[in-house]
């Protein structure tokens, strides 16, 4: 059964148009090139302004305007494609110097999920889909970016709370900086060091995973200080020490 849009909605997004197309516009213009009632015309602004979307400017009459919520939002989506393509250039380039798949996994809902990838040369490599599902228990994505999550959302990606085991593990990781585990997928081995936002927030890990062979015990170091300076190239911000959060 297909769902019907809401009339009302479609009426307040119109509305919230003109006003952004002729500001500063008063109610009886607007209803006039609308050709809408004044009073759905009115209900339409009092809605958009309880929401922050435009403001009145009081002259001789009241006139609505536009507030910056909008361009913020539009900064932020432009900002966020200039992370997308800081993360491939990164990426590409920890790829070409450790020799392995480079890859940057972040949280989406209630999984772990891969959101990009620059493969490895290598005929023999390993190469994750982009979207697929990364396990937060076994993995060192999920093993690096939980220390600084809240207990419910530690909850929510696991399944259910961590058990005192996991916790220590947890805090291993975080005191080291990096993750690394085999548990995934046994053949292989992945790396993983977390990105922060600026206010400190975690929002995803940069990794590298190829055959375990390649990626030995003597090799550890050198691969997770490589993966390190990277996750520190991306993030604007450090966590606070001992502050679990959201």
């Amino acid at each position: 059964m297909a769902v019907k849009g809401s009339s009302t909605a479609a009426r307040v997004l119109v509305v919230f148009e003109a006003v952004a197309a002729h500001q500063p516009v008063g109610v009886a213009a607007l209803s006039r090139m609308l050709d809408i009632d004044k009073s759905a015309v009115q209900r339409a602004l009092v809605t958009l302004a309880d929401q922050g979307w435009i403001q009145a400017r009081e002259d001789q009459m009241t006139r609505w305007e536009t507030t910056p919520r909008v361009l913020n939002i539009a900064l932020s989506s432009h900002g966020k494609a200039d992370l997308r393509q800081n993360i491939q250039q990164v990426l590409e380039q920890l790829a070409a110097q450790t020799g392995e798949t480079a890859i940057f996994n972040e949280p989406d809902g209630a999984h772990l999920v891969v959101s990009q990838v620059a493969e490895s040369r290598h005929p023999l490599r390993m190469v994750p889909r982009v979207g697929a599902i990364v396990p937060a228990r076994e993995s060192a994505t999920g093993r690096i970016l939980l220390p600084y999550l809240s207990p419910q959302r530690q909850a929510e990606l696991l399944g259910g709370p961590p058990d005192e085991a996991l916790l220590a593990l947890f805090e291993e990781c975080r005191v080291h900086g990096y993750a690394a585990s085999r548990e995934v997928d046994a053949p292989s081995m992945t790396i993983a060091a977390p990105v922060f936002e600026i206010d400190g927030r975690p929002i995803g890990a940069v990794a590298i995973t190829g055959p375990a062979e390649r990626m030995s015990p003597e090799n550890l170091p050198r691969l997770a200080e490589s993966v390190c300076k990277a996750a520190t190239l991306l993030s604007r911000g450090v966590p606070k020490v001992g502050t679990a959060l959201p």
